[in-house]
């Protein structure tokens, strides 16, 4: 079943659109010191190729948001500058280049500053992203999520004020419950774009659950328009992580899938192994389609095809031997090592 997505007025991050009808954007943060032009722009680059839209970068003084300047020359994404405390950094982001600004409720928040900062972005033409998060949020005798939703129309109603209208929305928090219970509050409330994210959700291991879960529940809701996994690692791995969950809902489609099976004991091959070996390949081999494909790695031949129907091809392992299909029926029997390499032929023709 489709999912229906919630109806929102549209945003243009540089040449990235947000909202509306446009699909649901991939966005990551750079992790290196913005004011190291040359390992900022590396990072960026590492980031687009593995197939993030929109990058950020911590603006945390002066010389970082005059990196800004230098760093877009070299990059071909659009540039977020993420600004806390000093608002004098988001104007100098800003005229920079800019492409969006994020701006934090908690600590940026006089009405003065917030109209220089408006004036600015009116300017250059740009949006905001009203960005609140669990750990800089003013409590008060509600919940957090009401905490988040409060502080967040709040500061809409000051950038309306000023007719400002650009805007995302952000309301993340490292709880899962907090953050659905967040979004769901404020989706009928305003009608800006989301972007979702489970802030310091950790890990790898435990990251990626968790916003695998809180992203998941909230997409499948019709709820988000551009997504940040925030994961205490390489940030590549955030973008993989965001591609996954995204295509795994049927909301993006991103080339060429692997599905595999979980192995038991009739498996005779080392199918991680192979998996990986695989994936790999498929990654230096740059096979590019119009139309998504999707392969199946198999560890037996009882439910290998059967299991893996939808599939466009697929191995099917036994011992020493691979059966080749497609669409669930059988074409073709090979020796094991040559099954790989089989599979990369067809899907270059």
């Amino acid at each position: 079943m489709e999912i229906k997505r919630r109806k929102t007025r549209q945003i243009s991050v540089g040449n990235v659109k947000i909202g509306g009808n446009a699909p649901i954007v991939i966005q990551s943060m750079a992790k290196t010191n913005t004011k190291d032009v040359e390992a900022t722009v590396k990072q960026i680059r590492i980031l687009q190729k593995a197939g993030c839209e929109i990058v950020r970068v911590a603006v945390q003084d002066l010389a970082s948001a005059k990196a800004i300047k230098q760093i877009k020359k070299e990059i071909e994404l659009p540039l977020v500058a993420d600004i806390h405390f000093h608002y004098k950094l988001a104007l100098e982001a800003i005229e920079n280049g800019a492409d969006k600004i994020r701006l934090n409720p908690g600590n940026i928040f006089k009405t003065q500053e917030i109209k220089e900062i408006v004036a600015c972005a009116k300017q250059q033409k740009i949006p905001i992203r009203v960005g609140l998060n669990s750990g800089s949020v003013k409590r008060q005798n509600n919940s957090l999520a009401e905490s988040l939703v409060k502080g967040a129309l709040d500061y809409i109603k000051i950038l309306e004020r000023m007719n400002f209208f650009d805007i995302v929305v952000s309301l993340k928090a490292s709880n899962i419950q907090d953050t659905l219970e967040a979004y769901r509050k404020c989706q009928s409330l305003c009608d800006y774009p989301f972007h979702l994210g489970i802030t310091a959700a950790g890990s790898p291991k435990q990251g990626l659950i968790k916003s695998s879960i809180g992203l998941g529940i909230l997409l499948s809701e019709g709820i988000g328009d551009t997504i940040r996994v925030s994961l205490t690692s390489q940030p590549q791995e955030e973008v993989y992580a965001a591609k996954g969950i995204l295509e795994s809902l049927g909301l993006r489609k991103f080339g060429i899938e692997v599905i595999s099976c979980p192995t038991c004991g009739r498996c005779e091959v080392n199918l991680i192994d192979k998996v990986k070996i695989i994936e790999e390949k498929l990654s230096r081999a740059n096979i590019n389609h119009k139309q998504p494909k999707k392969i199946a790695i198999m560890g037996c031949f009882v439910n290998g095809p059967g299991e893996a129907k939808e599939a466009d091809i697929g191995i099917a392992f036994g011992r020493k031997y691979g059966l080749i299909f497609q669409n669930g029926k059988i074409i073709k029997k090979l020796p094991e090592e040559k099954t790989v390499d089989y599979i990369l032929k067809e899907l270059k023709r």
